[in-house]
């Protein structure tokens, strides 16, 4: 779709600023009731989602022209998603995360383009990763592990580490610790090696929709010429991205986040977890993985109104509203690894509180991500948790940069790593 597509979403949206927060049902503390980092940073209403369906009709009315205002608030967003989810609490007939998305492809289309972002997405071109690291060096993360390397080899499933766990030298062991369990469950298991690419999820993200193209349909060729069907990540955005975006084009695979794999094999007594870990826990959703992480349902259709004033959807829309994301398996996980106690933060599940490493806020706006992390871990402090958990290396980088810029006490750990020192 184009940013035109969402004309009617622009001039329909009532004003109600229910986008800045959680629903207002969920609140449990004004301390903890935000549910829009950029909104909440930049406390100025064009930075919610209702300022930017303004921007964005503004721009496509010709009232205004791009400045460095109008720029930083088309990018100053980390496409979490939790707008999407209030605005369809009590107005089904939104769509900002999806508008926020081609707004942001607009403004690459049109040169308005952040430096920091040039400098990620044109490494990304020439070595195929988000991370500035050699593509020669992808697959180094795995030297020693005795593995099937696709396409040489055939195995039944792909572990696709993702840019992150391939390139951060303090995230790789993770990445080897889920291989490794995999293997030794008994699952027929590869990896691509230095021939793995990009997922181009945060390309997409950040409004480089061609990149993203670019790097699906090469994926989606090698993974086809190599009879891959299932695929296994760690990585919450590369999910969310074979998973949600993949199908966009055409092709689906059967893919998992390693927290739904290994939650099957728990449950079915091939991973088994008798070491007990003494540890109060408390446990993040990842954005890509929660809310942005229900299954597509392809649609087309129109959009009617019943007596000119009731909006329908012929035939119905699917209406993403968090509700069916990846919640249940990371939960039951942690209650099935003996001496660990979990304890949740206000905003869990799809009204979490984003990491604030999304949409290239990262890349661009290191203060504005710092800080989102460090509200993050703030209210996971307020549980009297020893650990913060997550399932996503983007959150889990991003949480330890913030821990190490205010010495907050608490620990950051992978959900992978917590499992190995149960079995």
């Amino acid at each position: 779709m184009a940013l035109e597509d969402y004309l009617p979403d622009m001039e329909r949206c009532s004003q109600c600023s229910y986008c800045k927060w959680i629903p207002f049902d969920q609140v449990k503390s004004w301390r903890f009731a935000d549910g829009c980092p950029s909104i909440a940073y930049n406390n100025f209403l064009s930075y919610s989602a209702r300022g930017r369906f303004a921007v964005a009709l503004s721009l496509l009315n010709k009232q205004s022209t791009y400045t460095d205002r109008v720029v930083d608030i088309i990018y100053k967003c980390t496409t979490c998603g939790s707008c999407d989810v209030s605005d369809k609490i009590c107005r089904y007939n939104l769509e900002p995360l999806e508008m926020i998305q081609e707004l942001k492809i607009r403004a690459v289309e049109d040169d308005q383009v952040l430096p920091a972002h040039t400098a990620v997405i044109e490494h990304l071109k020439k070595e195929n990763n988000m991370m500035m690291a050699p593509a020669a060096e992808r697959g180094d993360w795995a030297k020693g592990l005795d593995v099937k390397i696709i396409p040489v080899e055939k195995a039944e499933v792909l572990f696709h580490a993702g840019c992150n766990y391939s390139n951060d030298k303090d995230l790789q062991a993770t990445a080897r610790t889920a291989l490794t369990i995999l293997k030794n469950a008994g699952v027929d298991v590869g990896i691509m090696g230095n021939e793995e690419l990009c997922c181009g999820g945060r390309a997409y993200d950040t409004g480089y929709k061609e990149e993203f193209t670019r790097l699906a349909e090469k994926n989606i060729k090698a993974w086809k010429a190599a009879g891959v069907k299932t695929i296994v990540t760690p990585c919450a955005d590369g999910y969310h991205t074979i998973m949600r975006l993949y199908p966009r084009l055409g092709v689906n695979f059967e893919v998992y986040h390693t927290v739904q794999y290994f939650d099957r094999l728990i449950k079915e007594g091939k991973i088994k977890l008798s070491k007990s870990v003494p540890m109060r826990v408390t446990y993040h959703d990842p954005c890509h993985l929660g809310r942005r992480g229900e299954p597509y349902i392809p649609w087309e259709g129109k959009e009617k109104k019943v007596k000119g004033q009731v909006i329908v959807y012929e035939p119905r829309k699917p209406r993403y509203n968090g509700a069916w994301g990846v919640y249940e398996p990371p939960r039951d996980i942690l209650k099935s690894i003996p001496g660990i106690e979990l304890v949740e933060m206000e905003r869990i599940k799809e009204y979490a509180w984003c990491c604030g490493a999304g949409g290239g806020t990262r890349e661009a706006y290191p203060d504005f991500s710092n800080w989102t992390a460090t509200e993050r871990i703030e209210e996971a402090k307020a549980t009297g948790a020893e650990a913060l958990v997550t399932a996503c290396p983007w959150c889990e980088r991003n949480f330890i940069d913030a821990v190490n810029s205010t010495g907050a006490d608490i620990k950051v750990m992978d959900i992978t790593d917590l499992i190995k020192q149960a079995i």
